[in-house]
């Protein structure tokens, strides 16, 4: 069975939406300009759409240096370089780790703000600041992301979880789309779940490994168009994808190697077994 790299994904600023890029270049902690922004409290504390699910509803393209976030509310937009150089930095956090982050200009944090009805502040990782993942499965690094630098997603499930709901729910389920659950590198010809089972990807050449499942939380339930959130996909998802109560979807993954992946790439996928 042939597999295909089938869509590549990237968040500049974490939890905001993201952009499908037809080609990405790899850094030391995930694709290139990948979650190295994000959007703090008053304390540093990194928010997402866990508290805030109207961040859905920003929108990130690119631009010839940077990027731009528009609300889709209203088309408002905000430019952003893709780095950030600044001799003062603070301290946030994601989950328990600390992070020295440099702090946006104020006009960028009273643009956010505003949009949110919430006092938030804008921060980006320079690359002086090494996060690292959780030593019990990768040593690597990563970057503002939730714990891995990569989440690597299979198309077929997610078919599978819309024709599991729509058997169940009939017309009254709504179709989910992979945006609800953020990948980076969509996966293309394998049957429905294999992804378990792999343990190493090449792509282009370059080797991802794939070191846990990555347990899913109520941000699938949010829709990325609308910002609304519902108990769905992650109720019917829990009915056959719950394992020590944890509802899986996707695999995190990491890569110690340079290069620059594409969509339509082949991808050879190995399981444990076979791993070299």
């Amino acid at each position: 069975m042939e597999l295909r790299l089938a869509s590549l994904h990237l968040y500049p600023i974490k939890s905001l939406g993201g952009m499908a890029v037809n080609r990405s270049a790899l850094s030391d902690r995930g694709l290139l300009h990948d979650r190295r922004w994000m959007l703090v409290d008053g304390e540093g504390r990194f928010l997402t759409q866990r508290e805030l699910p109207s961040m859905a509803l920003f929108q990130t393209e690119p631009l010839v240096d940077g990027f731009r976030v528009r609300d889709t509310r209203d088309g408002a937009h905000l430019d952003l370089p893709w780095t950030l150089d600044a001799a003062h930095t603070r301290m946030c956090s994601v989950w328990s780790d600390r992070v020295r982050c440099i702090p946006a200009p104020s006009d960028c944090n009273a643009w956010f703000s505003q949009r949110c009805s919430a006092p938030l502040e804008l921060v980006y990782q320079p690359d002086t600041t090494r996060r690292r993942t959780d030593g019990r499965y990768a040593q690597a690094l990563t970057s503002l992301s939730d714990g891995f630098p990569y989440l690597v997603a299979n198309s077929a499930s997610l078919k599978d979880l819309n024709e599991r709901g729509e058997r169940e729910q009939g017309a009254a389920w709504a179709p989910v789309g992979m945006d609800r659950f953020r990948p980076n590198l969509v996966i293309d010809g394998a049957l429905p779940w294999v992804e378990d089972a792999w343990r190493t990807l090449q792509i282009a050449g370059v080797r991802f490994e794939l070191v846990k499942p990555c347990a899913r939380c109520v941000v699938v339930n949010t829709d990325q168009a609308t910002g609304a959130r519902s108990t769905e996909p992650l109720r019917t998802l829990a009915t056959f994808r719950n394992k020590g109560n944890k509802v899986l979807f996707g695999m995190n993954a990491v890569c110690a190697d340079a290069g620059t992946v594409r969509v339509g790439d082949l991808v050879t996928a190995l399981p444990e077994a076979d791993r070299p």
